[in-house]
């Protein structure tokens, strides 16, 4: 898997349980990683990650038609050349409002470390879409390119307790296919959404992709925990019942926009808790271990962070790494990029 998709290390013993647990859910609907570092100065992370530094926003916020709450989240770059014709950039931006009324917004440029361009007609998806759904909000894009069935995989929550996809020929215009994730399908749990997707074959699983997800678990210690599941196509999915990642490993007590990333023949998620920190946790290739590697971010106390980064999301141009994360405290956050050093 690329460490940077679609773009120019306590060690618990989960494969008994894997092997033996009920799957729970398989979704009707249709459906790789990164790396990850400091937006400040340049310091390498647990498990030799690299550092990124010189953080700056990736869109001019002062000048967006689409910002109905002033605050912008969860990131999703995605290199689109190569992939479909007449695309406005070369690279693709994913984002949303959080709070009423949300919205799935698109941005597009030609390189990473410039910003972006707001596409006129935002939200490209609304919280209502008739006949299939009308919620208060719809938020955290992810979008997958799904190279067996040459279109782009739109996950995105609304309400916290569902996850839905919609699929795309050209990365603007979707159709909607359904409910991938419930809070019925986990138990013991109240949300479940912030879910990314990637392409990450499990051969004793049968699977080619995996989800990661944050849930608000009802079972203590902790609150909101990191869950995942795999699909052999990307639309029919099986769900783990039990966390992957809990947040008492890293003195939290709620965790949450997971990445998957690999490195040295290990696979990785990262993610952020409720201290504005990101964490960084080896889970293994067969996603059967949880291995806390302590801070892999502390955000900066000066802008654009302000003590808080969240949400990572990878991509390279000519070479150079690049971390797309929201950055900023709820209710005024933006979308900035920083450069791999």
């Amino acid at each position: 898997m690329d460490p940077y998709p679609d773009s120019d290390p306590a060690t618990l013993d989960r494969r008994a349980f894997l092997r033996g647990a009920a799957l729970i859910g398989t979704a009707a609907a249709a459906g790789g990683a990164g790396a990850l570092g400091l937006a400040g100065p340049a310091l390498a992370g647990p498990a030799g990650f690299p550092g990124y530094a010189n953080p700056a926003d990736a869109l001019d916020v002062g000048s967006l038609r689409y910002n109905p709450t002033g605050e912008l989240i969860f990131p999703c770059v995605r290199g689109v050349y190569g992939k479909i014709t007449g695309a406005r950039g070369r690279y693709y931006l994913y984002y949303a409002p959080h709070d009423a009324p949300g919205g799935i917004c698109l941005a597009y440029g030609d390189a990473l470390g410039r910003r972006f361009t707001e596409y006129p007609a935002n939200p490209i998806i609304a919280r209502t879409w008739s006949p299939h759904y009308s919620v208060s909000h719809v938020s955290s894009p992810h979008v997958l390119w799904n190279a067996a069935t040459r279109q782009f995989h739109l996950y995105f929550h609304g309400e916290n307790t569902t996850t839905r996809l919609a699929v795309s020929a050209d990365g603007i215009n979707f159709r909607y296919h359904g409910v991938v994730l419930s809070t019925a399908r986990i138990p013991n749990t109240t949300e479940t959404s912030y879910a990314r997707v990637f392409d990450h074959p499990i051969p004793s699983l049968g699977s080619r992709y995996v989800m990661v997800f944050m849930a608000y678990h009802t079972v203590r210690p902790g609150f909101r925990k990191i869950f995942w599941g795999w699909s052999a196509d990307g639309r029919n999915w099986s769900y783990d019942p039990q966390p992957l990642v809990s947040p008492a490993g890293d003195g939290e007590t709620d965790i949450s926009g997971p990445h998957v990333l690999e490195r040295n023949g290990s696979t990785y998620v990262v993610y952020h808790g409720g201290s504005g920190r990101m964490y960084l946790t080896e889970v293994g290739n067969d996603f059967d271990r949880e291995r806390h590697l302590g801070v892999f971010h502390s955000p900066l106390a000066a802008a654009p962070d302000n003590g808080r980064s969240a949400a990572p999301a990878f991509g390279t141009d000519g070479g150079v790494g690049y971390m797309f994360y929201e950055a900023g405290q709820r209710s005024g956050t933006r979308i900035v990029v920083a450069r791999a050093v």
